[in-house]
């Protein structure tokens, strides 16, 4: 039996193969110039999913990041606040000693006093500090104003005790409980955890300044005072320990972000990236049999019995 092939048929045939070589083609194009093998959903369904999960998972350990950034700036500013506090009870110390020179007038001794005054109310610019974002550094849960103030000439922690905390498996600290640090220090007298930096210095100048005072009541304060600046200097000294803990549980913590990042972004890009050189080479073959598709088109054109017909 005879099988008869219409012109037309060819004609529709080639065409079809044309255009379906030439989107094969406008896809590899894309495909080069993006980088990407699955540029949607449909490319690729598994790899398009894999790579959706590892977006996911890099979108939080951005978050993660950021938390962790703003975590490692306030521990740094806030142990740089303690050591400054540090120094400043240490200056403290060393004129609560010279205090107790039994050579030294009322008059000297009062000197010392508003010097320890001054020193006092540095201290509190220390506990105010802010953090540069608009909070403060000791505000524990939150505060609007500075979480310390005086109030009937004593310094009170206003704020909400406790500390802010960022969102995650981590809990990494985003402030610190002033009050804590610099309010509730063992007191060597009578063993209770309300020992406050501020009250020591007060009752310190308070007594330096008051005239006629026997040697031994200078004595006594100097002793008394001694004893207690050491104590609210161990206290924050403890806490200036807690705060190194923390930043080298940030840096534990970078690690693990840094590794998850890198294998969520090794694991897309194996999802959805495309192999260049495969690539190219699939370009140009497939470039090629599009050429060769063409001339045959070319050909068949040409297969016509009117082409022979001679007038």
């Amino acid at each position: 039996m005879t099988v008869r092939i219409a012109t037309h048929n060819a004609y529709d045939r080639g065409l079809s193969q044309l255009q379906q070589r030439q989107t094969e083609l406008a896809r590899l194009q894309e495909q080069l110039t993006s980088g990407k093998r699955v540029a949607r959903a449909s490319d690729d369904p598994a790899a398009a999913a894999r790579a959706e999960r590892a977006l996911a998972t890099e979108t939080r350990l951005q978050a993660e990041q950021r938390a962790l950034d703003a975590s490692r700036n306030l521990m740094t500013q806030a142990e740089s606040a303690l050591a400054d506090g540090g120094e400043l009870l240490q200056q403290a110390r060393e004129l609560v000693v010279a205090a107790g020179n039994a050579s030294y007038s009322d008059k000297e001794r009062a000197t010392l006093a508003q010097e320890l005054r001054g020193l006092r109310d540095q201290l509190l610019g220390v506990v105010n500090r802010g953090d540069g974002a608009g909070a403060w550094l000791f505000g524990g849960q939150g505060s609007g104003p500075p979480p310390f103030d005086e109030l009937a000439g004593s310094v009170s922690f206003v704020g909400m005790p406790g500390q802010a905390q960022a969102a995650g498996e981590d809990a990494l600290p985003l402030s610190l409980d002033g009050q804590a640090i610099w309010l509730q220090a063992r007191d060597p007298d009578t063993g209770s955890d309300d020992l406050s930096a501020f009250d020591v210095l007060d009752r310190i100048v308070t007594e330096l300044e008051t005239e006629g005072r026997s040697g031994a009541e200078v004595v006594q304060t100097v002793s008394d005072g001694l004893r207690d600046i050491d104590a609210s200097h161990d206290h924050l000294l403890m806490h200036r320990a807690r705060v190194g803990q923390t930043l080298q549980r940030i840096d534990t913590v970078q690690d693990r972000v840094w590794d998850q990042s890198l294998a969520a972004q090794t694991e897309r890009s194996a999802a959805e990236d495309l192999d260049m050189v495969k690539a190219i080479s699939e370009f140009q073959n497939r470039q090629t049999g599009y050429d060769a598709a063409l001339k045959a088109y070319a050909q068949v054109q040409r297969m016509s019995l009117f082409d022979y017909v001679r007038t």
